[in-house]
């Protein structure tokens, strides 16, 4: 039969046991960095990545802790429309989202702008402790081809990253309550230099006997980042032997003419073989059109035909 030292000691036991698991609330963060690696501006595509906000709490065994992970303007700074990584004076557009659909900024009861930071629950275990993760979604805007090349940051810590808890059944977070943690996460991209070309052809049109010269036209467009010098080289063609003794064939047959950089077709355009007939520029982030000038010069007729060539356009930068 059991004595009734024993079961009064069991209370006891029980009590002395509950402080352990402590009334107040505790939570530790971390972020995850998040990098974009290389964007390219030049494509007009939105460049997406991820970071991780991870949580551990520990408090009262079974209650729910809500977290507001405010997160603010970053060293780069934002507007209402965008936030912004910085290098030196060069800005990047981007922006931190709550959902993978990217519709929902992640924001801060702290700034100036609507958007508020998602609320997260946490219910603890019968341990008293529980954790957990959540998604920052990052996206780079597109239609940026005017960003220079270059290394973006924005860094965020101190007042840029309130990530406040408490006790509590809401599901909002729209005021400044509850205990405070600031942790710390860089979001980076690179734009690297790049140039994108594309071209017109040039069309000599239907012809009779070449005994004068038969002039034409096409296009080079050259877009490059911006501060980007290049420079725009055009081959020989397939049988080709320099920028002024290019062939059209047919068969065993074929048609001379040349290529040009001016209008009066006195300044062959070629490749580095040969000095000073390439063309050069500085991208600006929008497309720059150059003029290729081409001309059949007055030669022995061939037969009947349509007479072609291939040109290959280099671009250089």
């Amino acid at each position: 039969m059991p004595s009734w030292k024993t079961l009064r000691l069991l209370p006891l036991v029980l009590m002395s046991l509950w402080p352990t698991l402590g009334w107040g609330q505790s939570c530790s963060f971390g972020v995850s960095a998040l990098s974009f690696g290389n964007v390219d501006t030049l494509s007009g595509a939105q460049a997406n990545s991820t970071a991780t906000v991870s949580y551990n709490c520990t408090g009262i065994l079974l209650q729910r802790i809500l977290i507001c992970p405010n997160i603010g303007n970053g060293t780069g700074g934002a507007t209402a429309a965008a936030r912004q990584m910085l290098s030196g004076a060069n800005s990047l557009n981007y922006q931190l989202f709550s959902d993978a659909a990217r519709s929902v900024v992640w924001g801060s009861y702290a700034w100036a702008f609507p958007a508020r930071a998602p609320a997260i629950a946490l219910t603890l275990g019968v341990l008293g402790s529980g954790s957990g993760s959540a998604t920052v979604y990052g996206a780079v805007l597109g239609s940026q081809a005017t960003a220079p090349p270059g290394s973006y940051l924005s860094a965020f810590s101190g007042s840029d990253v309130e990530f406040r808890y408490q006790y509590s059944s809401g599901s909002t977070c729209n005021t400044g309550v509850g205990t405070i943690a600031r942790p710390s996460f860089n979001v980076t991209a690179t734009v690297p230099a790049n140039c994108l070309v594309a071209t017109q052809n040039i069309d000599f049109g239907p012809q009779g006997v070449l005994s004068a010269n038969v002039d034409a036209t096409g296009t080079v467009s050259i877009t490059c980042t911006p501060g980007n010098a290049y420079t725009v080289a055009l081959s020989n063609g397939l049988t080709g032997t320099g920028p002024t003794g290019r062939l059209m064939t047919l068969g065993g047959e074929s048609v001379t003419y040349g290529l040009y950089k001016d209008t009066n077709r006195t300044q062959p355009w070629g490749d580095p073989s040969t000095p000073g007939s390439t063309v050069s520029g500085t991208g600006s982030g929008a497309a720059q059109n150059v003029t290729v000038y081409g001309r059949v010069p007055p030669q022995t007729t061939p037969s009947p035909g349509v007479y072609s060539d291939t040109i290959i356009v280099t671009v250089t930068y």
